[in-house]
């Protein structure tokens, strides 16, 4: 089993500036999976898997063509020439930085035969009678060559490729319909101040362009919804009639007509997923995959300089879907399949260049139902927050 290549300096920098940064925050330990085309960094891939209260956790894919990180590649193994490993990020990135502070010192910065090299070697650490792997960068500063190890898990076996690879396979399946997030950080924005309500969200997107988001607890449910939005796939047109309505009436509408999809997921998750801004897409597209199996968030790249995807990058993450039965409803006479207490929040995005709709409707269960814009909800979810707090005591006031 061997690997040896040298960083091309748009790779190098791709994986110090954008990729790695993205990685760790959304997991401490990822895969290096080394083909003779490609190489990728995979979370998760091979980790747990299920629903429940965590539902194993987000799956985060960065493929990248060999030629666009390396040059002088190559790689053999006895499983048709594929390696893989798992690694600590924080100090794969450490030692990446690390090489380039040296490499920038050189005289022959910038010339190919000072190029920064990275391989597969089996050291005898110190105190230790057996040999380890490592990931071993060797780069030429002015006065002298500097030698790291990265400590590697032992490279994976040729059932484990076999089932990393089958797991790749099956996270290659696009949902129908894609609609394109127009501002990622501000949708990181909205999720950081959700996190505050409750820890599950329902995310639904419809085959008009719309993007729903909201979480429910037993004494509120908050939201927001981007409308109008660029769709990638299978596209409907909206009813004139539901214009009108409230977003979780047009969504219900939707999901009943099978022209959107509706999934939970963890809260926790998606924040991961939205740290992955810090690699720097040029768009991204949210969509689920049929059948409700995940929600899946794809970040797309450009060619330098133009509107064309750059096919040698593909990016993108897949978070487990909950069990709806997580969710919280109190039981109503009036109501066989029961209601929520409490105000009901949703801000109603009508596009995607931030005018908002006020709209009101009675609530099944008699309360009102309020729907105020995400710049002016910021005392509100302080407010939400405080009676997250005194929960039951509130309950029995408003049943009493």
């Amino acid at each position: 089993m061997k690997f040896k290549a040298y960083f091309t300096d748009d790779g190098i920098a791709l994986l110090d500036k954008r990729f790695l940064p993205a990685m760790d925050k959304v997991g401490r330990v990822c895969h290096v999976y080394l083909t003779p085309t490609h190489a990728m960094l995979l979370h998760n891939l091979l980790g747990p898997t299920g629903t429940g209260t965590d539902g194993g956790g987000p799956q985060c894919v960065a493929q990248f063509a060999k030629d666009l990180l390396f040059r002088e590649y190559s790689v053999s193994s006895r499983n048709g020439n594929r390696v893989a490993f798992a690694v600590d990020v924080a100090l794969l990135h450490r030692a990446l930085r690390s090489a380039l502070a040296v490499h920038a010192q050189s005289p022959a910065a910038g010339d190919a035969s000072a190029a920064i090299q990275v391989k597969l070697v089996n050291k005898l650490p110190a105190g230790s009678r057996s040999a380890s792997p490592f990931l071993t960068f060797e780069t030429k500063g002015a006065r002298s060559a500097v030698v790291q190890d990265v400590p590697i898990s032992r490279p994976l076996s040729r059932s484990d490729v076999e089932r990393l690879q089958a797991a790749l396979d099956a996270a290659q399946e696009l949902p129908q319909t894609l609609v394109q997030v127009p501002d990622l950080p501000q949708l990181q924005s909205l999720v950081d101040r959700l996190k505050n309500v409750g820890d599950l969200l329902t995310v639904a997107v419809t085959q008009y362009g719309d993007l729903h988001l909201h979480v429910a607890t037993s004494i509120v449910t908050v939201g927001s919804e981007f409308r109008k939005l660029r769709i990638l796939g299978v596209r409907a047109t909206a009813p004139v009639g539901d214009q009108n309505l409230s977003a979780s009436t047009r969504t219900d509408m939707a999901i009943e007509r099978g022209e959107a999809l509706s999934v939970q997921v963890n809260m926790k998750h998606l924040a991961k997923s939205l740290q992955c801004h810090l690699a720097k897409p040029d768009c991204t597209f949210y969509g689920i995959a049929p059948g409700g199996a995940c929600l899946t968030v794809i970040f797309q790249y450009f060619i330098p300089g133009t509107r064309l995807t750059d096919k040698s990058i593909s990016f993108y993450c897949r978070l487990p879907v909950l069990d709806p039965g997580n969710l919280r409803t109190v039981p109503d006479g009036n109501n066989r399949d029961g209601c929520v207490l409490g105000a009901d929040v949703i801000v109603d995005r009508a596009n995607a260049d931030g005018h908002e709709e006020i709209n009101e409707e009675p609530q099944p269960c008699g309360l009102h139902l309020v729907e105020v814009g995400v710049d002016a909800s910021q005392e509100m979810i302080r407010w939400i927050s405080q009676w997250r707090a005194r929960e039951a005591g509130l309950g029995e006031e408003l049943q009493a």
